[in-house]
């Protein structure tokens, strides 16, 4: 009998080639690399003034002039602070044998203190786009007797990933979160289903259509995004915003909102952007999901204009999008996947701005110390953490725009 492979197979090598380990997790988050920072965000609070209304004692008539006089209309949003947090755990055996190129692809100590920096880097890239409340999809299930959890919008599944522990509630809020988790053990990105590792109406025995989908601990908890800024005056409340009601002039204190549901997009985003001129906006960039950044390119067709829009920084990135002519000046149109769907956020980028304390995210390691020893374990524990908020100084020189 010869010598064959599955006789031999003791005496062989596994065979490595010097190949890379592709990091399939979303890395590209446009608006959270594009938005301006502020990394000194200390004290209490932080106090953003701006005037919506000049004074009006104004008129033809002297006396009546003088009879209406009134002052200039001033306010501030005073900004405070939400915290996030990412925390690993690496085996001390793991760090030690996955030193060097011949023990292993990737040394595990640095996979895993990226993999956590990353992961509140994703966090804070989709709050950025959301209400604050931390809801991260809908249900859209009418029968609970299965693992497999179905978005309301498909686009909404690039804010799970597997390992997850989700929490639910009926409203979108922090308000009564329902008894009960769900945890994540497999993500089907093409249908938009989260799997999760029991029945759902095991996990949460309340869960009901349209159920708001947090991650266990963030519900109410979340820095206030684009949407919590932007907001439509039908649903607009006198509730205060950072201690301050908006009603009183919506469109300058809570942003241009452009319903642009029933035309083509690039009319609804030029429309949106001429409604912002008119307000005195200058809006440079619109951020909008995939697929509504591919439906604005089948249409543009041969016209379409692409650019790289850049960003700097330690080390410099680009994002492909879309050159559109707005009335002030052109507007890159960028897709982001944090984005909501149809949803388009027409901005001027210089009215934004990420505050925090120190950089977001950060290594906590005030003591100098990057991991810290378990007590109970042979293991290391990573913190990552950041203390943030986004701010804008002038909400109705952008618009939030209902795409179809």
């Amino acid at each position: 009998m010869a010598l064959d492979t599955s006789s031999f197979a003791a005496g062989l090598k596994v065979h490595y080639t010097d190949q890379t380990v592709r990091n399939m997790v979303y890395k590209d988050n446009p608006f959270f690399a594009l938005c301006p920072k502020y990394e000194k965000f200390g004290g209490k609070n932080l106090p953003i003034p701006l005037i919506y209304g000049n004074p009006q004692g104004r008129s033809a008539t002297f006396a009546t002039a003088q009879a209406n006089k009134g002052s200039t209309k001033i306010k501030d949003f005073t900004l405070t602070r939400v915290s996030d947090y990412s925390l690993a755990s690496i085996s001390n055996e793991a760090i030690l044998a996955s030193q060097g190129d011949v023990n292993a692809f990737m040394e595990a100590a640095v996979t895993e203190i990226d993999g956590a920096i990353n992961s509140l880097a994703r966090s804070t890239a989709v709050a950025m786009f959301r209400n604050g409340s931390g809801s991260i999809g809908q249900v859209a299930n009418s029968s609970f007797t299965t693992t497999a959890l179905t978005l309301t919008v498909v686009e909404d599944v690039t804010h799970f990933e597997v390992g997850m522990v989700l929490v639910l509630n009926n409203t979108d809020d922090a308000t009564s979160v329902e008894s009960g988790t769900l945890t994540v053990s497999g993500v089907d990105r093409v249908q938009g289903i989260v799997t999760t590792t029991q029945n759902l109406s095991t996990g949460v025995g309340t869960v009901a259509q349209n159920d708001y989908i947090f991650v266990q601990g963030d519900p109410g908890l979340k820095l206030s995004g684009i949407d919590a800024w932007l907001v439509d005056p039908s649903v607009l409340t006198s509730a205060t915003f950072f201690g301050l009601d908006r009603t009183a002039d919506a469109s300058r204190l809570a942003g241009l909102y452009s319903d642009g549901s029933a035309k083509p997009i690039e009319e609804a985003l030029i429309d949106a952007a001429s409604l912002a001129a008119r307000e005195g906006g200058k809006v440079d960039t619109c951020f909008v999901d995939y697929k509504q950044y591919s439906n604005l390119s089948k249409a543009l067709g041969s016209k379409v204009q692409y650019i790289d829009k850049m960003v700097g920084g330690e080390v410099e990135i680009s994002f492909r999008g879309i050159s559109l002519a707005g009335p002030r000046g052109m507007i890159d149109v960028i897709p982001d996947q944090n984005c909501k769907a149809n949803t388009g956020f027409m901005l001027q980028l210089d009215t934004w701005k990420l505050y925090s304390l120190g950089k977001s995210p950060q290594i906590l390691d005030m003591d100098g110390l990057k991991m810290l020893r378990e007590s109970t374990a042979d293991n290391v524990e990573v913190r990552v953490g950041a203390y943030h908020q986004l701010g804008c100084q002038a909400p109705g020189w952008n618009c939030k725009i209902k795409l179809a």
